[in-house]
């Protein structure tokens, strides 16, 4: 019976890792995405910039993310899997997704007292 119990606890491990996996590791991450110099163009918090679009919280599944950085459009260089590897890329991804949307404009107070005067 105890061989059963361990047969059993070591599947749900097995996909808990698997799961992990598939979902990014967030931590790791936001230290990729600081030592590949993603932030460069597109800001610390994924805001983006006048070299960068903004990334965070992005529509993009997982997979679509890597897709894009395989072979980007615009001025974005190709990241070999050489240079940062599928499972780096779903980090990166998993980090991009824990980040807040941006507020929209109408949200933002500062920009309604400029609108308004």
């Amino acid at each position: 019976m105890k061989a059963i119990y361990l047969v059993l606890a070591g599947l749900v491990l097995v996909g808990v890792a698997a799961a992990q996996n598939a979902n990014g590791n967030v931590e790791n991450g936001k230290r990729l995405f600081l030592r590949d110099g993603c932030w460069e163009c597109h800001g610390y918090a994924g805001q983006g910039s006048r070299d960068g679009a903004r990334i965070a919280n992005t529509a993009l599944n997982a997979q679509g993310l890597i897709k894009y950085v395989r072979h980007p459009t615009g001025a974005m260089p190709a990241f070999a899997e050489k240079v940062a590897t599928d499972q780096e890329l779903t980090d990166i991804w998993a980090y991009l997704k824990s980040m807040p949307p941006s507020k929209a404009a109408k949200d933002i107070p500062l920009l309604n007292q400029i609108k308004n005067q």
